[in-house]
């Protein structure tokens, strides 16, 4: 493979150096997050499929369900073709623009994943506190509303910064030592002072996914009490297997996240290229195992997936 040279021939472009260190191994690399990747967008596009296709799967749940598959193709999607295109092709280039791009629909799918965990949680409380009504208050409508609202809301909180970075000027060395384009990677090569604007988004992030996580520990927390009100062994099986799937999905999102976030802001000794992988396992993890997840956990989208597949 031809060696990159660093030297920028486009002011208006910026270098996406993908895994530094290991440049010689990235052909490696891609093998494990190419299949993830596929295999992923295989799952996620099946969920969706049947869940189209079979009128009896056209309730809350499953449409939540498809939400969330539609969340993880995109926040995949967002990185892993030009990810790939470094590793196979050496392409590190990347306008500036198409860096601000991929910058928001990553975060504001991220964004928009997160408010789809908390109305799966707000769904498992109401099928399993209220469940007599349960149709009546979460309707296919409703459900669509919801999320409508969340993707407003991911909108609302990261177009602003990427429209106030897309107005700097950059003067660094335009390298960006990753596979995909970060934001603060991008606010330190900022003519301006950025300060203020890394301490906000900070505090945006923080507070959004401090809500969702106390609105999912509510919801739980209501859950755990009516159900320790109920006497029978039986009805406590059938709330916990009602429950198992989603808190399988919540460990799926938020541990791999955590534990990225954790080696970076603590694991100073920790070499670059760590952090990186880390970094895009996390976004491939929950895409690849949620399908699976769903498709095992839950007996009638399991049913319906086994028909189609059947049938090929």
């Amino acid at each position: 493979m031809a060696s990159f040279n660093l030297t920028r021939s486009d002011p208006s472009t910026f270098i996406l150096m993908g895994i530094p260190g290991l440049e010689a191994a990235h052909v490696l690399f891609s093998i494990p997050f190419s299949i993830f990747y596929l295999l992923g967008l295989l799952g996620n596009v099946t969920v969706l499929f049947v869940v189209g296709k079979e009128q009896t799967l056209h309730k809350p749940m499953y449409l939540l369900i498809c939400m969330l598959a539609l969340t993880d193709i995109s926040i995949s999607a967002s990185v892993m073709p030009k990810a790939l295109c470094i590793f196979w092709f050496n392409l590190k280039d990347i306008i500036v623009a198409g860096c601000l791009t991929q910058m928001f629909f990553l975060h504001a799918s991220m964004f928009m994943h997160s408010a789809v965990l908390v109305t799966m949680a707000f769904d498992r409380y109401v099928a399993i506190c209220k469940p007599l009504r349960y149709t009546i208050i979460l309707t296919n409508a409703r459900v669509a509303k919801l999320g409508l609202m969340g993707l407003i809301r991911a909108v609302v909180f990261i177009l602003p910064g990427t429209l106030l970075l897309s107005r700097q000027s950059f003067c660094d060395n335009f390298i960006i030592p990753h596979t995909y384009c970060e934001y603060m990677a991008m606010t330190k090569m900022s003519c301006g002072d950025m300060t203020v604007n890394r301490k906000s988004d900070l505090v945006i992030v923080s507070v959004v996914i401090g809500l969702d996580l106390t609105l999912i520990a509510l919801s739980y927390g209501l859950i755990i009490r009516t159900v320790l009100r109920i006497s029978s062994k039986k009805a406590h099986q059938k709330a916990f297997n009602t429950c198992t799937t989603h808190i399988c999905v919540i460990l799926t999102t938020y541990t791999p996240s955590l534990f990225s976030n954790l080696t970076h802001w603590f694991g100073q000794g920790i070499a670059p290229h760590i952090h990186i992988i880390l970094a895009n396992l996390y976004l491939l993890i929950p895409l690849m195992l949620n399908p699976v997840i769903y498709g095992v956990k839950t007996k009638e989208l399991h049913d319906k997936v086994v028909k189609y597949i059947c049938r090929i």
